[in-house]
């Protein structure tokens, strides 16, 4: 086949099976855009980390004040593209507030962030130094962009908050949703792997590891067939909870109680309360209650060596 008889094809396909950009209209949020937007809300949020050329201290505030007006630019102008796709009746001047509101709250998400890095550190005894987990824990670029996402996805901008979590998606292999919400302290160990829902919420203090999904158990749909929006989906992880890896959480009336530990592989579709154990044995689920303060290898052990109260499998 000639070249001119594949662009004629190629065009014809445009036409009929979709999944070609508003030419003629409203123009879509660019990805190289939006990517090099994601680099730059990480250089705002740890200055002196990914820049080219070493920062000094005296040259912090102009620095930042050229790259804050970059950054109030860009994400404008990507705003408006998100709202005029959205068919907002005044998109230009809503991005403005948006984009303003969003970068005021820089300040804030840094502290939380902060805290973040601080749970990587105490959580990780391979780490050597906080500056190593800057600069290479996947953790801290997925939860630092969701946390900036989630400021968007709550002031109503479609498109460009899920397009940069998944810059981060792309980076780590851990895909949390905008909508989630997150609390402080929260490390998610290796990262791989990771999805954690729209709907779903997480408390402070919380640990996962690589592989773990708190997901729906199955979507809601109406009449034609077709899912159901803006339900919760997602379970609820309360505070100073530990999940193993490749564990899987799934539904919205799904809640885990503070202090507990959910094993590895574990496959769970019910609440557990507060100050429990939850390990997969075979083909039973056992959830056994923390008795004593322990460390979790001594936890497991316990639970691995004691009787099984049948109260106790789910």
């Amino acid at each position: 086949m000639s070249l001119d008889a594949i662009q004629a094809d190629l065009i014809a396909s445009y036409e009929t099976d979709g999944g070609i950009n508003h030419l003629d209209g409203v123009n879509l949020p660019g990805q190289e855009s939006v990517n090099t937007l994601a680099r730059e809300c990480m250089t705002l949020l740890f200055p002196g980390y990914f820049e080219a050329i070493a920062l000094e201290k005296s040259a912090v505030p102009g620095h930042i004040a050229a790259l804050l007006s970059a950054v109030d630019r860009r994400l404008a102008t990507e705003i408006e593209k998100c709202l005029r796709f959205a068919k907002h009746p005044e998109p230009a001047t809503r991005a403005r507030e948006i984009a303003t509101q969003t970068l005021t709250q820089l300040p804030g998400l840094r502290r939380i962030i902060q805290t973040d890095v601080t749970a990587a550190y105490q959580g990780d005894p391979a780490a050597r130094s906080v500056e190593e987990i800057i600069l290479s824990y996947p953790c801290v670029l997925v939860i630092s962009l969701q946390r900036v996402a989630h400021v968007l996805y709550h002031l109503g901008v479609p498109l460009l908050p899920r397009m940069l979590t998944e810059y981060a998606h792309e980076r780590t292999g851990a895909d949390i949703h905008p909508g989630a919400r997150l609390g402080s302290h929260f490390f998610i160990d290796h990262a791989t792997g990771v999805v954690i829902g729209e709907s779903a919420t997480i408390g402070s203090h919380v640990k996962i590891y690589q592989g773990v999904t708190l997901g729906a158990k199955s979507f809601e749909v109406d009449n034609d067939g077709h899912p159901i929006k803006g339900i919760k989906r997602h379970p609820d992880i309360e505070d100073h909870v530990t999940i193993y890896a490749h564990a899987t959480i799934l539904g919205g009336d799904t809640r885990i109680g503070a202090n507990t530990i959910i094993g590895g592989n574990v496959w769970l579709l019910k609440s557990v309360p507060p100050h429990s154990i939850v390990q997969q044995k075979g083909d039973n689920l056992l959830v056994r209650p923390r008795r004593t303060p322990k460390t979790v290898a001594g936890a497991f052990a316990d639970a691995a060596t004691e009787p099984v109260n049948d109260d106790w499998v789910i």
